[in-house]
């Protein structure tokens, strides 16, 4: 259940839409390290704890699988990013799961289920393979169940390629032992309380993998073919960096108006689609030249300086008692907490606040950004020595 470890293939089922749309690209991003964040790390727990409970209810557990799967469980909610909102939602998760297995082994007593299932459709795309959450197999029908646990973007099954393809390999691994005649695949985003679903006749999902996946993996397994930037960009490793995406972006700016006085609706409607491609590759470019800036690279005509930051109280307990002792009543200083700064600056006035609080105030250093060289703040030139003691992680 160490789902962190999993291997990645070059032409992966989860980066099947980029690379069938932007073949050229997953050669592109190759020897690039993934870069862990919180939210995947969550993510991966979210599918640990998944395994388990599906483990635990679905399958046959003798005593020792049973303490086995009962000390997993405990480890995992001993880590930091459990939660009684995940075990929420990963519940939800696993009675979904459960329903849709007993709907089929009504249909058939000798139904099948499979958790993080090792599927290969390399038939398709070179070394091609993924794992798939859940597989249920019975009476002509193949199954595949996707668990999302991220709640920032939802996910559709209808024509998703990833789910695809684990549909595909899982008929290539059980077909001879099976007559599967079609697929169904769900997609399930608990956080979001969303369930996609699709399905596909076997032939239709053949004929897609032999038209449409076959033809884009030779290219992509080669370094080959038309770089095509899109909605697939948004998890690509180089997506700042990545020249055909940079000329589609400069191109929509020279949009050219038929009146030069005034807009028409139809206008701003194509502005506004456009602006927001343009917002989002902007975003990524000024990430990708912040990391590169703190790794110590310099990027012409801009220059890390510390960046603005915000007064804090280290200590509410104990300015609450300094101002009490002071003469100050709770009441005044406090709501369902220690005041703000701002507002106990207004009932004690700012320069008594300082005496008293003292060092429970403080003001930290800010975080480094990226300005424009003809910013007056001092550069910080030392990676050793200027980002001493900050945080760097996102907020």
């Amino acid at each position: 259940m160490k789902h962190a470890k999993r291997a990645h293939a070059l032409l992966s089922a989860s980066k099947a839409e980029q690379w069938i749309n932007c073949p050229p690209s997953a050669r592109l991003q190759e020897g690039i390290p993934d870069q862990r964040s919180e939210y995947a790390e969550e993510g991966t727990l979210a599918h640990e704890l998944a395994e388990i409970k599906l483990r635990r209810r679905l399958l046959p557990c003798g005593p020792t699988k049973k303490k086995y799967l009962d000390d997993c469980l405990k480890h995992i909610k001993a880590i930091k990013y459990y939660s009684a909102e995940m075990e929420e939602a990963i519940q939800r998760y696993v009675e979904f799961v459960e329903e849709r297995f007993a709907e089929a082994k009504d249909r058939s007593q000798d139904g099948l289920i499979l958790l993080e299932e090792q599927l290969d459709f390399s038939e398709w795309v070179p070394d091609g393979y993924g794992t798939g959450d859940v597989v249920i197999i019975s009476d002509g029908v193949l199954e595949v169940i996707d668990l999302k646990y991220g709640k920032g973007v939802p996910v559709s099954a209808e024509g998703n390629p990833q789910i695809r393809l684990y549909g595909l390999g899982a008929w290539n691994a059980y077909s001879y032992l099976y007559d599967i005649r079609e697929i169904r695949m769900a997609i399930v985003q608990p956080r979001l309380d969303s369930i996609s679903t699709d399905s596909l006749a076997i032939e239709d999902l053949l004929e897609w993998a032999d038209k449409v996946v076959k033809p884009a993996a030779a290219l992509a397994d080669a370094g080959e073919g038309d770089f095509k930037p899109g909605d697939h960009c948004r998890w690509c490793k180089v997506k700042a960096t990545c020249r055909a995406r940079a000329d589609a972006n400069m191109e929509v700016l020279k949009y050219e108006f038929q009146d030069p006085a005034l807009l028409s609706n139809e206008e701003i409607g194509s502005i506004l689609f456009i602006a927001g491609q343009l917002k989002a590759w902007v975003k990524d470019v000024e990430e990708y030249a912040q990391g590169q800036a703190l790794k110590g690279e310099k990027i012409p005509q801009w220059r890390l300086v510390e960046g603005k930051s915000n007064r804090t109280i280290t200590d509410p307990d104990a300015l609450i008692a300094r101002l009490i002792e002071t003469g100050y009543e709770k009441e005044q200083i406090t709501e369902t907490k220690l005041l703000g700064i701002s507002k106990l600056e207004k009932v004690v006035t700012k320069k008594k606040l300082e005496k008293i609080a003292g060092d429970l105030i403080i003001k930290p250093p800010g975080k480094p950004v990226l300005v424009p060289e003809t910013d007056p703040r001092p550069e910080l030139n030392s990676i050793e020595n200027d980002f001493a003691n900050i945080d760097f992680k996102e907020e």
